[in-house]
Formats: structure tokens, sequence, C-alpha cells
């Protein structure tokens, strides 16, 4: 049975699938859908949703479209979450690598660097970071990342060591391949999945992480997200709340999304891994 149609016999995979797909599909067609500004006022003041078929999620306290403000709101989740994943995965390769292969010294001090990153909670962290440097997108994704490459590097490291005394590893040294050149062109390919199937854990912890930094005020003021949505409504929220209602619904479906899905893929290629 090929992995795809393994995929698509785990329900939880296909309902994982089809909410990451509607994420996705909200980023990539938002400035189709909504040009222009998405803060821009749009009607009334706390229009409630269903009330004006122009605005169908109706208008926050501002007058801005509730509903252009979600889809927006999508696209920052889904770029912090892609963008934070990939340079954690990515730092946590190469420090995994590092320390594993090359062992002894090395390996200790870059263990010991791992070990005092976890000992700081990721959100303190990122909290801390957003602070002293300024709230942007691109501080958020590395503050993220910061925050959450010692997984992935825990995991490349035990992978590398398992596959260093290899005996294509050993014919590489023997025809004098540089050690960089042989842990990073023979060793961590090898090691790469197990690695690559925590991404789902980490896009899903980004996403959350943004939401929280922007409900503390600690987002990019220049985009919308869901965090920031959740916030605004919080002080109407006895007579609004649909406000903070509407983006948390969707902020919980996609970290479910992204869960499941990510779940899917690993169960997938782990029975397809012991076939082989």
């Amino acid at each position: 049975m090929s992995p795809l149609r393994r995929f698509l016999r785990t329900p939880e995979a296909v309902a994982g699938a089809i909410l990451l797909a509607a994420l996705i599909a909200m980023a990539l067609i938002a400035p189709l859908l909504f040009p222009g500004d998405p803060q821009a006022i749009a009607g009334p003041a706390l229009l409630p949703p269903f009330q004006d078929w122009s605005l169908p999620l109706g208008t926050d306290r501002l007058g801005r479209d509730v509903l252009a403000e979600l889809f927006h709101g999508a696209r920052t989740s889904l770029a912090v979450g892609l963008a934070a994943a990939a340079a954690a995965l990515a730092i946590g390769a190469v420090v995994g690598t590092l320390a594993g292969f090359a062992g002894g010294l090395v390996d200790e001090v870059l263990m010991r660097i791992t070990d005092a990153f976890q000992t700081v909670p990721s959100f303190l962290l990122a909290l801390a970071f957003v602070s002293v440097v300024g709230p942007s997108l691109g501080i958020v994704v590395a503050a993220i990342a910061l925050g959450t490459w010692t997984g992935p590097a825990r995991v490349a490291r035990a992978e590398v060591l398992s596959i260093r005394e290899r005996d294509y590893v050993a014919s590489a040294r023997a025809i004098g391949m540089h050690p960089l050149e042989i842990a990073f062109r023979e060793v961590l390919p090898n090691a790469l999945p197990p690695v690559l199937a925590m991404s789902s854990v980490i896009v899903a912890a980004a996403i959350l992480t943004e939401a929280a930094l922007s409900f503390l005020g600690l987002g990019d003021p220049n985009r919308v997200t869901w965090g920031g949505m959740i916030a605004e409504g919080r002080a109407v929220l006895r007579t609004a709340p649909f406000l903070s209602i509407v983006p948390g619904i969707a902020l919980v479906l996609t970290v479910l999304g992204v869960y499941l899905a990510g779940e899917g893929v690993v169960e997938t290629t782990a029975v397809r891994r012991s076939l082989s």
C-alpha cells in the first residue's frame, strides 16, 4: 500500500489535512478576497455577525471587518509557524550533528549549551527576547526558534550517534573525505527523518506562542494576528463575545489540524520504515 493511501485511511490524519488545507487556503486567498488594508474601517463599530452580508462576521470596536482580519491573521499564523519550525529544525539539526559526530569536548560543550536553553521555558524565553529586542515578525520567529531548537538537537544527536559507526561512514573516512563533509553529506541526511517528524509539534507550538505574544501586545503591530484579535475583543467580552470567540476557534482548529496531520505523516512514515 502506498504512503498516500495509508495516510488517507487514517481518519485523524484526513481531518487534520482538511483543517490544514483550510488554513493554507485562507492564507493564499486573503489578498484576493480582501485586498487593501485589513485594518481599515469597513462599517459601524461592534456590528454583530450576520447582520450585514457584506460583513458576515461583523466588525470590531473600531469598525474593522472581522472576516478580513481572520483571513489575514491566517497568513501571519502560517508564516510564523513554518518559519519558526524551519529555523528551529535547521539549528537543531546542525547542533545535534556536530555534537554527535565530533564527540568528546565538542559534544560536551554543545550539550551543556542545549541543557542551558532547556532550563528556561520556551515561552518565557521568547517573551524576554521580544521584550528586549522589540516586536516584529522576524523577531517573533527568531524568539520562537530560540526556544524550540533543543528538542530537534537532541534527536539529531541520538540518531547521529547510532549512524556514525556504520560501514558507509567508515568508507567515507577511508577515502579521505573531510569530517564536516562526512557529517553533513553522509550522516545528516540519514538522521533527518526523526528530526523532521517533530515539525508538526513545533509548528503548532509556534502558532500558539505567536498568538500568546500578540495577546500580550508583543506581536508585530503592522500585522493582523489572531492573538491580537482575541486581546482586542477582551475589552468588550460581555457585549461582543464573538470578537474573541471567532479567532479563538480558528486558533484551536489550526493547531489541532497541524497536530493531526503531522501525526498522520509520522505514522505513515513509521509503517513504511518498519516494512522496509
